[in-house]
């Protein structure tokens, strides 16, 4: 074993001074510097994981307004639909009222032609039916020589009148 350390180049006169100065560094590292270091990595690591759970609860806060931002999306968009709707019907509905109103309209104004055409047409029967009735007066006067009185101009056109609606 001997020749084995010296092949080695181990010397036993420097291997115990050196695993004694070892031993002293490791105890000094050991009671004031990895104490130290211990708590700093046994923070980081208490930081890690709160920084993971943080992480994991903003995901999870995260896929909560996700969700909640398209149930508001949803919502909304149904709530148009309907006011789209509801404004179409209440289209429909003034359409209807105005079309009504405009036909009410027209047939008034047809009601009031046809009255006014009818009053026209029954004046101007009467003008015609005067007319003639001179005409004739005027006509027999001429045909007879004879002036006729007003009774007989009466009568006459009341004849005439007669013959006329018949």
């Amino acid at each position: 074993m001997g020749d084995l350390l010296q092949t080695l180049g181990i010397q036993w006169t420097k291997l115990i001074p050196q695993l004694f100065n070892f031993g002293i560094v490791m105890f000094v590292l050991w009671k004031w510097a990895f104490p130290p270091i211990f708590n700093m990595l046994d923070a980081r690591q208490k930081k890690i994981a709160e920084s993971v759970e943080n992480a994991d609860k903003i995901k999870a806060e995260l896929a909560k307004t996700e969700s909640e931002r398209q149930r508001i999306l949803n919502q909304a968009s149904d709530t148009a639909n309907k006011m789209i709707e509801q404004a179409r019907e209440a289209a429909a509905r003034v359409r209807e009222v105005e079309t009504q109103k405009a036909i009410a309209a027209a047939e008034q104004i047809i009601a009031k032609a046809r009255e006014a055409a009818a009053q026209d047409h029954a004046r101007m029967l009467a003008d015609l039916k005067r007319e003639v009735g001179r005409l004739v007066v005027q006509t027999t006067t001429t045909v007879t020589g004879k002036i006729l009185t007003a009774d007989d101009q009466r009568r006459l056109a009341e004849e005439t009148s007669k013959q006329l609606a018949a």
